[in-house]
């Protein structure tokens, strides 16, 4: 069966973006430093985008590796990303659900940046990135947290969560690993900057007339809650 794809709307949003996230490429590229990848480590991305964080560390760190995303769009990107790098012969995109997907041998690094859904939230995601890795790999999650607590009800929509419970602070969500038989050994978090450049960069496309209404509301709700109550990270984790 083929797997369902995104709305239209959701990759027109994205438009030109290459991170599907609020990082920059200086924190993507601080992140493939910060976990020591080692030349032919195997990396699985579950929900990989447009496969930036894989194109870029199989160029920089010469890694191998397979990313799954359920955008068919985003897969063609991916693509075309892998061979403008260079890199198209060490990693491979496939169209399809990542929550379902086995990898034909466990490998190095398992990561789901910013797609925690999956699982139906972090303790979830942990199991499917867990089942994909070798003896002593290294599982990449990346996740919302509260930066400060929301005062109301409408501080916490406007920050596009469902409920104030739907994410922690941060102490909260590191001790959440710890609860799940996971180390936390590295950490890249993004700032507000990083977060202005990823939620900025989607106003123009915005315009599209499907989606122009959402201009009206958009930069100011990002400004007044997203921005202040929320933040976002990408965690590197052990088993213990």
């Amino acid at each position: 069966m083929t797997p369902p794809d995104l709305p239209r709307q959701f990759t027109i949003r994205e438009g030109e973006l290459r991170i599907l996230n609020p990082f920059d490429d200086v924190k993507l590229a601080t992140l493939g430093r910060a976990i020591r990848l080692r030349p032919g480590d195997e990396l699985l991305d579950l929900c990989s985008g447009k496969g930036e964080l894989l194109c870029t560390w199989a160029r920089d760190h010469g890694i191998t590796g397979t990313g799954i995303d359920i955008g068919t769009a985003f897969i063609a990107a991916a693509r075309e990303r892998a061979t403008a790098l260079g890199v198209a012969d060490r990693v491979r995109f496939v169209h399809g659900d990542a929550a379902a997907y086995t990898p034909e041998r466990p490998v190095d690094v398992a990561a789901c940046v910013g797609a925690t859904w999956i699982g139906g939230g972090v303790p979830g995601t942990l199991e499917l990135l867990d089942r994909a890795l070798r003896p002593g790999g290294m599982a990449l999650v990346g996740e919302p947290y509260w930066r400060r607590d929301p005062p109301d009800e409408e501080a916490v929509t406007g920050s596009h969560a469902r409920s104030r419970d739907e994410f922690t602070d941060l102490p909260g969500l590191v001790e959440s690993f710890g609860g799940c038989g996971w180390d936390l050994v590295e950490m890249v978090l993004a700032d507000q900057d990083s977060w202005d450049r990823y939620a900025a960069a989607h106003w123009l496309n915005l315009l599209a007339p499907e989606l122009r209404r959402e201009l009206a509301e958009d930069p100011l709700r990002y400004v007044r809650f997203q921005r202040e109550y929320l933040g976002w990270g990408v965690f590197a984790l052990l088993r213990r």
